[in-house]
């Protein structure tokens, strides 16, 4: 079925949502260096930028959601491997540090909105983004960010639960290994939202600002 991209992605109704696009998961050092490197060598970094920039000329909300911990650890979560994992790392997420920072190249304008969560592994559930959404008068999001693994489809099926249409951006998500992005793409997120790239969404917003 063909989407009408234009609609769909009308600035007055739509927000980018980056997801855990901070210092310490993609930029150098990282808790999880390899997921880091997968990133920035697939172009994934680059086209967040690319649609960072992009939302903001076209009027489109931009919101990060960043993931953080306190430095005693309290109120995170504990009950699954990725947690124990990364509290082992050398890395740490923690509040007030660079580490939970937007990374530099997709930066934080004064109009972006940032939601930080200490617990769980979607932005989404939980935390303020829904209200935020809200607020900002979305009815569809854009989802970009890391990773395709876990926190990207957990963000997914939380906002189409919640009534929003979601776009994901193929080539602006990334996890590891590389080759199962396309997988979780093609035959569980494929199911939920719109797939598209990075120009379709360029081309989108461009064509809107024009009109």
């Amino acid at each position: 079925m063909a989407v009408d991209l234009a609609a769909l992605l009308k600035p007055a109704h739509t927000v980018l949502l980056t997801q855990e696009c901070q210092n310490g998961v993609i930029g150098t050092p990282s808790s999880l260096p390899i997921l880091a490197e997968v990133a920035r060598e697939s172009g994934m970094i680059a086209n967040v930028a690319r649609l960072a920039a992009g939302a903001r000329a076209a009027g489109v909300g931009v919101l990060h959601a960043i993931a953080a911990r306190r430095p005693d650890g309290r109120g995170s979560s504990t009950n699954a491997r990725l947690f124990l994992g990364t509290d082992k790392a050398p890395v740490k997420q923690l509040l007030g540090t660079p580490a939970v920072e937007v990374l530099d190249e997709i930066g934080r304008e004064p109009s972006d909105l940032v939601s930080v969560r200490l617990h769980g592994v979607s932005p989404i559930a939980g935390t303020d983004v829904d209200a935020l959404l809200t607020n900002l008068g979305a009815r569809t999001v854009v989802i970009v960010g890391v990773s395709s693994n876990v926190a990207v489809p957990a963000a997914v099926f939380d906002a189409v639960n919640l009534g929003y249409q979601v776009v994901v951006v193929r080539d602006a998500i990334a996890g590891v290994p590389t080759e199962y992005t396309d997988l979780v793409l093609r035959n569980s997120l494929a199911l939920c939202a719109t797939i598209v790239g990075t120009d379709d969404v360029l081309a989108a917003w461009e064509k809107s600002s024009a009109d």
